[in-house]
């Protein structure tokens, strides 16, 4: 076979395991846009929170504010694109959205409270270039993250974000009158309604975008509420907007800050790890150690020019990782077209504040979909896990210590800044106890021991051999059976399995 033959056939080979995979496959245009929008609307809350939070808390005036959103929408858009398409060695090459990390922002408010917000892009820029340094030696960690982990890592991310699907539902809550209001229950259920009814009874081309239709006929139904829908900065928002490099002055350059940010480029690094793996898992391509360092590598590229363009560290966004498993579109080239189109909305100002005017309340409705899709993924990794009672424990351990800022986010209030930047984050936490654990309770020893045990023990109730017995074909009277029985492989045969 020829040189031109054997590139032929390699070729072809990649074709088709493009088309088998769907992750390389490019949708038409007409499925392809709505696809696209529909993770744009899933990203757009959290996109646009941390330069309100971040922007509000240093007397930012309206004007500043909308750049700072432009900029992030920009940026964000950009970074998508170089990590879903990739160029080099820069882009994991899956169906990954880049959005501004909320890690970042306390240290973020200390650092511009402190130097001024110069000294935030300054210290942003030398994160980025940092991640970009370590992503090859960040990336060998790959091996700590067997199934056990990876699934337990998926599992925390969906249970985290709960708490802002919770969030958007309870907007409009006060002090004086706490809780979520009627109204936003209604369209928060009623949206989610809608998604499980569309997935139910509509076409499979139609179901892949339920959760978009869901937010469009949750927000149509909004406007008959009045209050509901704010889009009283459509008429006053521009038309276009340039974003410009270095639009506040200058970086400044501070090492105290520089520190305070490489921390949070670590928590970056481990939670962009374990999305870039769930995502891997979803759409059955997992990630390799040189696809791992690429995609950190962009996830540096991304913060570098968010320190250049006046805005925040990126990281990959988690509740977009539900959307691939809800709807089953793996291409990587939607999260490619939801890029174009949050590059479109940072320099149109006018389309981005129609998007903004989508009800939190009906975001949250979505949100739950969404955020609990990602858990069930976790579990469906799991599923993969002989569950002994150590690895019982590793889930067990990393799932409550995540949870513990989710259901008191002042727990750890009283400890040093470095201390909360890591285990505020759940997700960060988790992974971080889950590879301990998993190193600790999971050494090559205890394996080697694991695998000579019974394929059903009594750890896994359900499943083992009290349960098998009742079906055994040797049972008799009381049903109980020598347990070697069960170990034989002849007899495993004539065993219904779980």
């Amino acid at each position: 076979m020829t040189t031109a033959d054997d590139k032929a056939a390699k070729a072809a080979a990649r074709k088709a395991r493009a088309g088998a995979n769907g992750v390389d496959t490019i949708p038409p245009l007409a499925k392809l846009f709505p696809l696209g929008l529909q993770h744009v609307l899933a990203l757009y809350a959290g996109a646009v929170a941390v330069p309100l939070i971040v922007g509000g808390a240093l007397g930012y005036s309206a004007q500043d504010l909308a750049f700072l959103i432009s900029a992030d929408l920009f940026i964000a858009g950009i970074a998508t694109i170089v990590q879903s398409v990739g160029f080099w060695r820069f882009g994991v090459r899956l169906p990954l959205m880049q959005g501004v990390t909320f890690a970042a922002v306390g240290p973020m408010i200390a650092i511009g409270t402190q130097h001024g917000i110069q000294t935030i892009f300054g210290s942003v820029i030398a994160c980025g270039l940092f991640m970009i340094l370590v992503a090859p030696f960040f990336a060998q960690l790959l091996r700590f993250f067997p199934p056990i982990v990876t699934g337990t890592v998926i599992l925390i991310i969906g249970l985290s974000l709960m708490r802002v699907a919770a969030g958007w539902i309870t907007t409009g809550s006060t002090a004086d009158e706490p809780g979520a209001p009627p109204i936003n229950i209604a369209f928060a259920f009623g949206t989610l309604l809608l998604i499980v009814l569309i997935e139910r009874f509509a076409p499979a081309a139609i179901a892949r975008v339920s959760v978009l239709l869901g937010l469009v006929l949750g927000t149509l139904a909004a406007l008959f509420v009045p209050g509901m829908v704010d889009w009283s900065n459509v008429g006053e928002a521009g038309w276009f907007a340039i974003v410009t490099p270095f639009h506040f002055g200058l970086p400044v350059f501070e090492f105290a800050s520089i520190l305070s940010m490489v921390i949070v480029g670590i928590v970056i690094m481990t939670e962009t790890t374990g999305d870039m793996v769930a995502v891997g898992e979803i759409v059955e391509k997992p990630v390799t150690r040189r696809q791992l360092a690429d995609g950190l590598r962009a996830d540096g590229l991304g913060t570098v020019l968010g320190g250049i363009f006046n805005t925040f560290p990126y990281t990959a966004f988690a509740q977009n990782v539900g959307l691939v498993s809800l709807t089953g579109v793996r291409s990587r080239y939607v999260a490619t077209m939801a890029g174009a189109i949050l590059v479109v909305l940072g320099v149109v100002p006018k389309v981005s504040a129609i998007v903004e005017g989508v009800p939190r309340a009906v975001l949250g409705g979505a949100g739950i979909a969404l955020f609990g899709m990602v858990a069930a993924s976790g579990i469906r990794t799991l599923a993969k896990v002989k569950f002994n009672n150590k690895n019982v424990l590793i889930v067990a351990l990393s799932v409550g210590v995540a949870l513990l800022p989710t259901v008191s986010p002042t727990i750890y209030d009283r400890f040093p800044t470095w201390f909360q930047l890591i285990f505020d984050s759940g997700i960060s936490a988790g992974a971080i106890v889950a590879i301990l654990l998993n190193l600790l309770l999971n050494s090559s020893d205890v394996r080697a021991q694991a695998a000579t045990e019974p394929a059903l023990g009594a750890y896994d109730a359900v499943r083992g051999p009290a349960a098998a017995a009742l079906v055994h074909p040797e049972a008799e009277g009381t049903g109980l059976i020598p347990t070697a029985a069960l170990d034989d492989p002849e007899e495993k045969k004539s065993t219904p399995s779980a």
